[in-house]
């Protein structure tokens, strides 16, 4: 049975919504590697965005609000990627999948990777945590305690809330074989 944490979107494809859908293979290359293509991916991603928003030479701000935009997505879509290669459970038949959704007021990206039971409870429970605390306060908590066990567990998901304005939500659904695929997806709106 699926378990949401958080309004998990249905997207409905017809013509009035852009998407990009792009799928990895971890176990193809040693995760070392597919690490430096993540942030190349995040970024493909930002400037695949910025061609939705013209610049306009009459109006500077349209660099400006394009920058942001490109920013925004690229960030987001690098922590997205990120935690996915770190948690994502090989054994499992399942690629990592970043799907990037362009309405005319929001961006929703959904990450979706596999995690294996121990992995998935851990994740579950730092995701309850996020949803029943302050983001501001449990920025600063996350980063007093990184910065004692050199670890910085849930900062890019604090900085989406916090920096962004992301609504986050997930969605565990458990396969067959004893894992879970988990989706997390982040809305922004534009």
């Amino acid at each position: 049975m699926s378990e949401a944490h958080g309004e998990i979107r249905t997207i409905q494809r017809d013509r009035n919504t852009e998407s990009l859908d792009l799928s990895f293979w971890p176990g193809s290359v040693p995760l070392r590697q597919r690490w430096r293509n993540n942030g190349l991916s995040a970024d493909f991603l930002g400037d695949y965005v910025t061609t939705f928003f013209p610049l306009d030479e009459n109006d500077p701000a349209t660099r400006q609000r394009q920058s942001e935009i490109r920013g925004a997505v690229s960030f987001i879509a690098n922590e997205l990627l990120e935690n996915a290669m770190k948690f994502h459970d090989d054994s499992l038949p399942e690629p990592i999948t970043m799907r990037l959704f362009l309405h005319q007021e929001e961006i929703i990206f959904q990450q979706i990777n596999s995690a294996g039971q121990e992995a998935a409870d851990r994740f579950r429970a730092f995701v309850d945590r996020l949803r029943n605390s302050d983001p501001g306060e449990l920025y600063i908590q996350q980063l007093e305690e990184g910065a004692a066990s050199e670890g910085s567990a849930g900062l890019g998901y604090l900085t989406m809330i916090n920096d962004y304005g992301a609504d986050l939500a997930w969605r565990f659904e458990p396969l067959d074989n004893n894992g879970y695929r988990v989706t997390t997806q982040v809305v922004v709106r534009i």
